[in-house]
């Protein structure tokens, strides 16, 4: 593709050769969703496109970025197709099928700051309150947004859950998160309490006399789908008078807001919710700042 030390610049049956394996590479080493890699090879295939029977170089990456603003795509998925050219010229780099990265350190679109949405204490009773607790299901979607809320897990996390992956007597949940790193969370006496009370009233009939390991179940007795889980927390949302979005990442929002806002070190947050990066969790430092604003005009007689 560029100055190669193995013809990486040649047809474009090769460059095709040389996404495949670099999708290989996401598949197996970094264990990517079928979700991501369907979204780099997407983007990909558009950059091979653009490139043509060209060698690419530095000039030709600045081309790219003039070539994507010209199409009036989004800032952000302008700065998503350039990360994916960075992060798969960077492959080949360090498999040596080139000299340099054409796209290190090109100027990305600057985006916007998207403060994550969270809700308040009061709005969070709402819901807990919101699935009846007469019923398998309900029992089952109260333990679902405590374990939600307790613990910061994603969705995901909390569908693949499994009966060995909870110690009560710790208060602690082993999780399998993203790019399958084992960490563990802790859960409070709410959560304790939701779990117990769906283990012992909700769980046996879901299960339908069946053996199984995992779980929340559904009313076939098979795990959940994260589908399932984004359907019942925006249908509480709704049973609560909510009047915003909830989703499964809001309760993951409010955990982390409400464990800052009570003074909880950014570290100690950062490995609860599993992120690579500090950087990751810093966003949540700014919502504390924001609700702070707001506490302060609407309680300093002269703010």
């Amino acid at each position: 593709m560029q100055n190669p030390k193995s013809s990486a610049d040649g047809g474009q049956n090769q460059k095709k050769d040389r996404i495949t394996q670099f999708l290989g590479h996401l598949k197996t080493e970094r264990n990517y969703s079928p979700h991501t890699l369907s979204n780099y090879q997407r983007d990909l295939n558009f950059l091979l496109e653009f490139i043509g029977q060209r060698q690419i170089d530095r000039s030709v990456a600045r081309e790219y970025l003039l070539a994507l603003e010209k199409k009036r795509y989004s800032r952000r998925s302008i700065a998503r197709k350039l990360s994916s050219a960075r992060s798969f010229f960077r492959f080949l780099a360090r498999e040596k099928f080139i000299d340099q990265n054409p796209f290190e350190n090109l100027l990305t679109p600057k985006l916007p700051k998207k403060l994550p949405n969270f809700l308040y204490p009061e709005e969070l009773t709402g819901l807990f309150n919101a699935p009846g607790l007469k019923t398998a299901q309900g029992l089952r979607d109260r333990a679902i947004l405590e374990i939600l809320y307790g613990t910061g897990l994603r969705v995901t996390e909390i569908k693949r859950m499994n009966l060995g992956d909870i110690d009560f007597d710790e208060g602690e949940i082993k999780v399998l998160g993203k790019g399958s790193k084992e960490r563990i969370v802790l859960f409070g006496s709410h959560a304790r309490q939701a779990l117990q009370n769906y283990f012992k009233h909700g769980r046996p009939e879901l299960a339908l006399g069946k053996k199984t390991p995992v779980v929340f179940l559904n009313r076939r007795g098979t795990r959940l789908t994260t589908r399932s889980i984004e359907r019942m927390i925006s249908r509480c949302a709704g049973l609560a008078g909510l009047n915003k979005k909830v989703t499964p990442h809001t309760l993951r929002h409010s955990f982390a807001t409400h464990l800052l806002s009570g003074g909880a070190d950014l570290r100690m947050v950062q490995e609860l919710l599993g992120h690579v990066s500090l950087s990751t969790t810093q966003v949540y430092t700014h919502i504390t700042k924001e609700r702070l604003k707001e506490v302060y005009d609407s309680a300093h007689p002269r703010a």
